[in-house]
């Protein structure tokens, strides 16, 4: 949330702005890149990657920004009782999956050709 608050702020440089937009569509998405399902790779965007997002993006930002995004966040968690969705986020990742789908079909369909 304080992500979300601080890719908006004025005083965010545009670096951390863009950092911020993936990081908290991503983290907000209901889906993942990599499914939980899938064994050991399911969890690697949960316990390395997102992290590593956050913290990349938090070193962007400045203390000032962090100091009244985390504010607002606070504000904001004690006003609404549901966790956030982002459903750009679930788009943006459901089209990685389609893209990933048709680059594996047409090498499937030209490798068949090659036989």
């Amino acid at each position: 949330m304080t992500l979300w608050f601080a890719r908006a702020h004025p005083a965010t440089p545009w670096t951390a702005k863009a950092l911020a937009a993936v990081v908290v569509a991503y983290a907000l998405s209901p889906i993942d890149l990599i499914p939980d399902f899938v064994p050991v790779l399911g969890y690697l965007d949960d316990v390395i990657l997102l992290p590593l997002l956050i913290w990349l993006a938090l070193r962007l930002l400045p203390p000032e920004v962090i100091t009244e995004s985390r504010r607002q966040a606070e504000a904001w968690l004690e006003r609404h009782e549901a966790r956030p969705r982002s459903w750009a986020g679930a788009i943006g990742i459901g089209l990685i999956w389609l893209v990933v789908a048709v680059g594996l079909s047409l090498w499937v369909v030209r490798a068949a050709g090659a036989v």
